[in-house]
């Protein structure tokens, strides 16, 4: 073999030798390193604060901070809100109703066991009735939802008032942690795409208190009464549950509701601080509302039957029994109402 045809093979084994190392170099090159755009669940992750949240799936169960989800609507029902923080701050519960309600909002269905001192943000402080892991249809059934954007933000669709409640009660906050189930996952789409397939699917409510519609740029960055409208016909609606209407799948029922009370000037201008008066005027709107019959459209096309109105009053049952009975109870009752909950809440506290 002459000279020149070794050095030939050295120069070709070296070359193989060489480009091997640099295909080696790049099949492990990091994440994120010059020149590499590696796919995760469809997306480069370099710079996606929401990362842990891409490759979530419809129907996932997902632990999130309650200060980084996103609101799809612009007002509340402060009294709903009111009614929680009332039971949560002056309740007459032998077990604080907080933490059935987040154990509930967990996909765990109500506390089992809340140590002395407990705090909603140190969920090792309590137990619930069903342990992570053993849920159930009939537990998952009244988690609340969220939608995954772009960038793996956090929408929420449902379960607004909950998490506000969450975020004011004093023992949580921004950084108490519940699970929310996944109605989507859109994080592939760019923000306007995101926002059209919202719209479509009436996964946000973008109209303000006046029935006005707003941008998506206008919702709130996050929970908490300070972020949202007060909406008094959002309000009176929450208390009208199963005494008009049944809560039902429809997102954001108890708005179509209250743009047809707003709109058609029912229940006139009740005084919200006064329990009687408050009361009276459930009473009137409620009463309207299964008068109507289910072929009525109330708001946006929706019919009376298509919000799921009841075709009777309070359910059949007597004023005095049924969702009405237990409503009429006042803060000075040993088991009040939810109204009462909330007037005494407002009254103490000046909001």
């Amino acid at each position: 073999m002459s000279n020149t045809t070794v050095a030939r093979g050295r120069l070709v084994a070296a070359f193989a030798g060489a480009l091997m190392a640099l295909t080696s170099a790049v099949a492990v090159a990091a994440p994120g390193d010059p020149g590499e755009r590696p796919s995760f669940c469809d997306h480069d992750q370099r710079s996606t604060p929401g990362a842990a949240y891409l490759c979530a799936k419809t129907d996932d169960l997902v632990d999130v901070r309650i200060g980084d989800v996103l609101p799809t609507q612009p007002s509340l029902g402060y009294d709903e809100v009111f009614y929680k923080l009332g039971r949560y701050t002056l309740g007459k519960d032998a077990v604080n109703k907080k933490f059935d309600d987040w154990c509930e909002a967990n996909g765990q269905v109500a506390a089992a066991t809340v140590n002395p001192g407990a705090q909603l943000k140190d969920s090792s402080s309590f137990t619930c009735k069903v342990a992570i892991g053993s849920e159930t249809a009939d537990s998952i059934a009244p988690m609340k939802t969220v939608v995954i954007g772009p960038q793996g933000r956090l929408y929420l669709t449902d379960g607004h008032h909950t998490l506000t409640s969450f975020f004011e009660t004093p023992d949580g906050g921004a950084d108490t942690h519940v699970r929310l189930r996944v109605l989507g996952n859109l994080s592939t789409l760019p923000d306007g795409k995101f926002w059209d397939t919202m719209k479509q699917n009436r996964w946000t409510w973008l109209k303000d208190v006046n029935g006005n519609e707003i941008k998506e740029h206008q919702l709130p960055k996050s929970v908490g009464l300070a972020n949202f409208a007060d909406d008094k016909y959002r309000s009176m609606m929450y208390f009208a549950r199963d005494i008009g209407f049944h809560e039902g799948t429809l997102p954001f029922e108890e708005f179509y509701w209250g743009a047809w009370m707003r709109d058609n000037k029912v229940g006139g201008d009740w005084n919200r601080n006064d329990f009687a008066a408050y009361l009276a005027a459930l009473k009137t709107v409620t009463q309207a509302q299964v008068a109507l019959g289910p072929n009525t459209v109330v708001a946006e096309g929706k019919t009376a039957s298509q919000l799921d109105v009841l075709p009777a009053w309070n359910g059949g049952s007597a004023e005095d029994k049924g969702e009405f009975g237990k409503i009429s109870k006042p803060y000075s009752d040993a088991k009040p109402g939810k109204l009462g909950y909330a007037i005494e809440y407002r009254l103490r506290t000046g909001r």
